[in-house]
């Protein structure tokens, strides 16, 4: 129920026959607190959030004021967003599970009916990172993939398929069905929902928040959507708004038109790199201006796609024509369509806008050229021109070539062949090494060479143009006799069944499995680091000849380590030229000039003669491509292949936990659980666990590939009887506390600068100074009750949206972290488990102060509690030396501050229900 205040703004609507009721928005213009068409689109939707959801309590008049106070230069004010459902995929979504699990058996421990737990708006959970890619290259690479993911993953499964039934509006769409945010952009997405809220039906926009950093895609169909960790999208799910500042919101005005050869890939990845220079860490930007008529929702769904990479939180489009006529192409139904119209119009949402903004930025189509993006972060843009100078200039900074391009020892000092030690001599650019594989093949492998090819990740996979780019790129260079080198692992990961479906219409799937890119499975696999084993022989090859190979592969992340971890070097690029990069097996190359191979004759083949033609691209889109495709294929998205059905699962409403379970155990978060808040006060003799350096990722701090037997984690599972074989990834293992605390900066990447140069979870335990993991560390600092602390340069928490990495961090007793900045999901997925963030004032760092972590750290300010952004004072202390600095707590609202004095948000949703029945 609206606050009497503006009860007017409520209002009815009619469509077909059928009355809603909606909050209208133009109300609030009308009675002067706001200009509707100054408002960014995005601020308009948060604004009809607060209007709808505002009852006086939670919500209140001050809530709507603030909503509406929005200008370029942005008020501080806070705004409580209800979104209208959340979605998960399978590797946030299980822990998702395992939690709210874990509150049903706190609260039937107090004696209180465990479904006052329950989902307070829908929820759709997609298994997608799971499948791995162990076999490629053959007509049953599927089969055989899906049947092992299924025998790995059976346990997790089955939590999942509990939750589907022991929980209401909790959705599961199955393994083998395609990519949380294809398939939220191809069906899950409506624009606007029609929902009944006590007997009554409402227009609703579609908005959400989501368990992966990539649901911001869904702003190229217009719907405000963002990342989050799974904590903050599980009290979501319970009902709890989301606390946000007001953005600020930046406009980047989109003229001319793509150059023919460019492709959605490469623009996206000069909006990355152009956005990341702008900086709009924290910010919204919304697109607008001639240019965005000139691309498809395909195309804008590509640049949203990689939000996360420009730094933003959302990246949106608005509602025009072409997304209506994309709705009817993805089979919704013609009447919904029509309603999504009327509404937007209604509410002045609809078409083109020109809004006021905090920033203005100019980006003409027609600058972008044919580019990559590596070797390690996405924002790194490559002319594809430059490869070829790029990779040997690479491998000069990282020691492996000497100045002159001689080689290097394997160390990675830089210190030529003449100088190698026991080390052994490293390989100039143009050697090679003889290896065999296991089938007798024999190959030649080399600092530069493609190990995968991999087209895959959502980013690219929805969009017909690249697909059938690829496809038809295959079929030239078949024709032409080209293939793609033995040593390369080869895969097509298709986001949704739909693809496929295309492929085969337009007789383009044969053409890429010509050249070994057969279909693998139906989710993120290599994007994620689901890449799968290479030949050992290759591998032993990395290993002993200390190599730089590469991947090339259609995704958005490229951090170290996460593709494969003996792969050094990985370049996001279009699927067309990941199969041109997969044919050439090698990065150091300039394909501009530089030919692919040669044809039968042993002519010379260049890309260019190979490459498609934009109308035949156009052309066999039109063909191929139909609204009943997907209808077809979405019909049964829920209910799973012959293995889901046969699946069986828990029933309850109270989960039966296993303590022998190596997959799902009982989390400790919420056990012994005081009703009582315990608060939060200063931070005395504290010790250093880790120093690190700047952009030190989510998948650096809590890593979600294979690890090995020598590890915490894989020590663990030894000990619990489970094979080397058998250990799967860090990523499966999320639904066990025991793995992923031991598996906590634990990436075989991750530089702790206490040991110079040493790479892996190592640090040093003071004050003994030994030398042990980190995991162990914290155990004995657990032991002898030291609270930690982490410190870090910029961009701390860069990359997926992993709540692990907060809740391991939590775990290992680190009580704050400290560092020059930070990525906004990981700061809101500390704060969400009652760890502080902190920042360093500017121009200060722990390396300016001169820390060298053996310090005892006090951080002082908080006996009277914490306030938001509270500046506190740290005192280092190390043999009479005292350093003291001031930071602040990067916790901007009252109501971060209540996360953080609860010990984290879901101990406040916890707290409260109790309290609630209990009273």
């Amino acid at each position: 129920m609206v606050v009497d205040e503006f009860s007017e703004a409520i209002r009815e609507f009619e469509h077909d026959g059928e009355t809603y009721k909606m909050a209208d928005l133009t109300v609030l213009e009308e009675e002067g607190l706001c200009d509707l068409e100054k408002l960014p689109v995005s601020i308009r939707i948060l604004l009809e959030s607060v209007l709808r959801n505002a009852d006086g309590e939670g919500i209140d008049a001050e809530s709507i004021r603030a909503a509406a106070s929005w200008k370029p230069d942005v008020p501080d004010a806070e705004v409580p967003f209800t979104v209208s459902r959340v979605v998960l995929q399978d590797l946030t979504g299980v822990p998702a599970v395992v939690d709210l699990a874990a509150l049903r058996s706190a609260a039937d421990r107090k004696g209180v009916d465990p479904t006052v737990v329950e989902p307070e708006v829908p929820c759709d959970l997609v298994i997608d990172h799971s499948v791995q890619v162990d076999h490629f290259g053959s007509e049953d690479a599927y089969e055989k993939n899906v049947e092992i993911e299924y025998e790995r993953n059976e346990e997790r499964y089955r939590a999942i398929k509990w939750a589907q039934q022991a929980f209401d509006g909790f959705n599961v769409v199955p393994p083998g069905t395609g990519i949380v945010h294809q398939v939220n952009l191809e069906h899950l997405g409506r624009v606007v929902h029609e929902r009944e809220v006590d007997g009554e039906q409402w227009l609703v926009p579609d908005t959400l928040v989501g368990t992966d950093s990539h649901t911001p895609m869904i702003g190229g169909i217009g719907v405000v959507g963002w990342g989050v960790g799974g904590i903050e999208a599980e009290a979501a799910l319970l009902g709890q708004p989301i606390n946000m500042s007001l953005p600020e919101v930046v406009g980047v005005r989109l003229e001319g038109e793509l150059p023919e050869g460019a492709t959605a890939t490469d623009l996206v990845l000069h909006i990355t790199e152009k956005l990341r220079e702008v900086g709009v860490v924290d910010k919204f930007v919304e697109f607008y201006g001639p240019g965005v008529a000139e691309l498809s929702v395909a195309d804008r769904a590509t640049i949203s796609n990689m939000a996360p990479e420009q730094g933003s939180t959302i990246s949106m489009f608005p509602v025009d024509e072409k997304t209506l006529e994309y709705l009817e192409l993805t089979g919704r139904d013609p009447d919904h369509v029509e309603l999504v119209r009327e509404y937007l119009e209604a509410q002045g949402l609809f078409g083109e806008q020109e809004p006021e903004y905090t920033e203005t930025v100019d980006f003409d189509l027609g600058d972008v050229e044919p580019s990559l993006a590596g070797h390690k972060k996405p924002h790194q843009r490559i002319p594809m021109g430059d490869l070829d100078e790029h990779f040997p200039n690479l491998l000069r900074e990282e020691g492996v070539l000497g100045a002159g391009g001689e080689p290097a020892i394997g160390d990675g000092s830089g210190a030529t062949a003449a100088d190698a030690t026991e080390a052994g001599p490293g390989l100039a650019l143009d050697e090679k090494v003889p290896v065999e594989l296991e089938d007798g093949t024999e190959v030649e492998i080399g600092h530069g060479d493609v190990l995968v090819s991999a087209i895959t990740s959502c980013t690219n996979t929805s969009n017909p143009s690249v697909m059938v780019a690829a496809g038809l790129l295959a079929r030239n260079a078949a024709e032409q006799g080209l293939a793609v080198p033995e040593y390369v692992k080869t895969s097509l990961a298709p986001g949704s069944r739909v693809v496929t479906e295309y492929l085969k219409r337009a007789d383009l799937l044969d053409d890429l499995e010509e050249l070994g890119y057969h279909v693998v499975g139906y989710g993120c696999t290599t994007c994620i680091g689901n890449s799968g084993p290479l030949p050992e022989p290759i591998e032993n090859a990395i290993d002993e000849h200390d190599l730089w190979t590469t991947s090339v592969l259609s995704g958005n992340r490229n951090f170290e380590a996460r593709i494969h971890p003996k792969i050094r070097a990985n370049y996001l690029a279009s699927p067309p030229l990941v199969v041109a990069y997969g044919l050439a097996g090698k990065m150091d190359i300039d394909l501009e000039n530089e030919p692919l191979g040669t044809n039968d004759d042993g002519e010379a083949v260049y890309l260019e003669d190979v490459w498609p033609d934009a109308e035949e691209i156009r052309e066999t889109i039109h063909d191929a491509v139909s609204p009943e495709m997907f209808a077809e294929k979405y019909a049964s998205v829920y209910e799973g292949d012959e293995r889901w059905e046969a699946l069986d699962a828990p029933e309850g409403d109270v989960y039966d936990w296993d303590d022998e379970s190596t997959y799902i155990r009982e989390p400790p978060f919420f056990q012994d659980f005081p009703l009582e808040k315990p608060g939060v006060g200063n931070v005395d003799d504290a010790r250093a666990l880790l120093t690190l350096g700047d952009t030190v990722t989510t998948d650096h701090i809590s890593p979600a590939g294979p690890f090995s037997e020598g590890l915490p984690a894989g020590r663990w599972l030894a000990a619990q009887g489970v094979e080397p074989y058998e250990f799967n990834t860090y990523g499966s293992r999320r639904g066990n506390h025991e793995v992923m605390m031991r598996g906590t900066f634990a990436n075989v990447r991750i530089e702790n600068e206490m040991l110079d140069g040493k790479e892996g979870g190592y640090t040093i335990h003071h004050p003994t100074g030994e030398e042990t993991t980190v995991f162990e560390a914290s155990e004995r600092y657990r032991e002898e009750g030291t609270p930690l602390i982490v410190m870090a340069g910029i961009e701390l928490g860069t990359g997926s949206s992993r709540d692990w990495a907060a809740k391991g961090t939590d775990l290992l007793g680190v009580r704050a972290t400290i560092g020059k900045s930070y990525e906004r999901i990981y700061r809101d997925n500390l704060i969400g488990m009652g760890v502080l963030p902190l920042q360093f004032d500017d121009g200060e760092g722990w390396k300016e102060l001169g820390l060298e972590g053996d310090e005892h750290y006090t951080i002082e300010g908080l006996e009277d509690g914490l306030e938001p952004n509270a500046e506190l004072t740290v005192t280092a202390e190390d043999d009479g030396e005292t350093t003291e600095f001031t930071v602040t707590a990067q916790v901007d609202t009252p109501m971060a501050v209540e996360y953080v004095e609860n010990g984290g948000v879901l101990h406040l949703v916890l707290r409260r229900l109790l309290q609630e029945e209990t009273n």
